[in-house]
């Protein structure tokens, strides 16, 4: 059965959710490091790496990583969705000055790494932090305002509600979401962003498949952002176990990544501009999902287990398979205890969103009739 819309949405939602909390304990490890503390490949929610030393042991403290808790891909993420939320149409980095920053600024959320209540600007990183610098206190221009940013990943991972919004209209996703990451990156940031919002748009397409996702991928993506996923994706066909894919997927995407084989310890020119590199996470994403055949277990534990800057590359990978799949891919047992963990009801946002998407599409609807009567007219006039 095709799943729905609303299903759609709420599967990639759940699935982004789960995969960054599965992934949250073991980021920044090399598979090796994962595989000895674990005795074994991680399988579903861990506990912290440190165990009850996570509250002073670096280079983690003082955020409690593990046990379910979310990071800041999915605060990120749901924060963008109450920005729809007060918008109701189609986002641009204006939108972002406008609202975003004061949601981050502003609105106190729970935040599960740091058991308390908090301002998410108290629990993202600098990165993130530079949208409030750059556009509350530095005033500067919206569009242009993530020029100078570091260039990671760290627009890209809250980009799945321009996809959702944007629902089967992968070129639409790609032109909003590369506007709205104008605010926060540069560089194949943003490209990243726009071709991550896109990939999830097409995953909503009815008979949608692993290729097919990865394909609209390439045909959107530019410079080095479409050459690390086009030699990502030429490795991943040829494993269908993410064990035997591990070395192979890093090994394909090293050249483009510009922060060296030492995560913790990146060289000089790491994240900077560049038309030539990459980030890391999206084309892992989605070598993992072909690796996978877009079954969400197989698909995020293989982004999981990859570590290095594995959660966001497991939201990244969950929110497709999500939205390829529906709700159902996303095992019941690992969302309920993500949600009670997190202490977050991880549906709500997704039924907000899906009101949005509806409102969005009918008025988008609507200005293509306009226009497509307009243009008839038009015509008719030149006859």
């Amino acid at each position: 059965m095709t799943p729905t819309l609303d299903d759609r949405i709420t599967g990639s939602l759940l699935g982004a959710a789960v995969g960054d909390a599965l992934g949250g304990p073991v980021e920044g490890y090399t598979p090796e490091q994962i595989a000895e503390r674990h005795g074994g490949r991680v399988t579903g929610v861990v506990g912290p790496w440190n165990g009850d030393a996570w509250r002073t042991a670096r280079p983690i403290a003082p955020y409690h990583k593990g046990d379910g808790h979310v990071t800041d891909d999915t605060l990120m993420t749901h924060a963008l969705i109450r920005v729809y939320e007060k918008v109701r149409g189609h986002l641009d980095a204006y939108a972002v000055a406008d609202h975003l920053v004061p949601e981050l600024m502003g609105s106190p959320v729970w935040i599960p790494e740091l058991e308390a209540e908090a301002l998410p600007l108290q629990r993202i990183f600098l990165a993130e932090k530079w949208l409030v610098a750059r556009l509350h206190y530095g005033h500067h221009d919206p569009r242009e305002a993530g020029t100078g940013n570091i260039v990671n990943c760290g627009a890209a991972m809250y980009m799945a509600p321009v996809g959702l919004v944007n629902a089967a209209d992968p070129h639409g996703a790609y032109a909003e979401a590369l506007d709205v990451a104008g605010a926060h990156q540069s560089s194949y940031g943003r490209e990243a962003a726009g071709v991550f919002a896109a990939a999830v748009a097409a995953a909503c397409v009815p008979g949608a498949t692993p290729r097919t996702v990865v394909d609209t991928a390439l045909a959107l993506a530019k410079d080095g952002t479409r050459a690390a996923i086009e030699a990502v994706a030429e490795v991943a066909e040829r494993h269908r176990d993410f064990e035997s894919a591990l070395v192979p997927l890093r090994r394909a995407v090293a050249p483009y990544d510009s922060v060296g084989a030492d995560y913790r310890n990146p060289g000089l020119g790491a994240r900077r501009p560049s038309r030539l590199h990459s980030i890391e996470e999206l084309p892992i994403a989605l070598g993992m999902l072909l690796v996978g055949e877009g079954d969400y277990r197989r698909t995020v534990l293989g982004a999981v287990n990859y570590g290095r800057d594995c959660d966001s590359i497991a939201t990244m990978a969950g929110a497709v398979a999500g939205a390829l799949h529906g709700e159902a891919a996303v095992p019941a047992d690992w969302a309920k205890r993500v949600a009670e963990a997190s202490r977050l009801d991880l549906h709500a946002p997704a039924r907000a969103l899906a009101a949005v998407a509806d409102e969005v599409f009918a008025r988008d609807t609507a200005r293509r009739r306009a226009h497509e009567a307009a243009r008839a007219a038009l015509t008719d006039a030149a006859r």
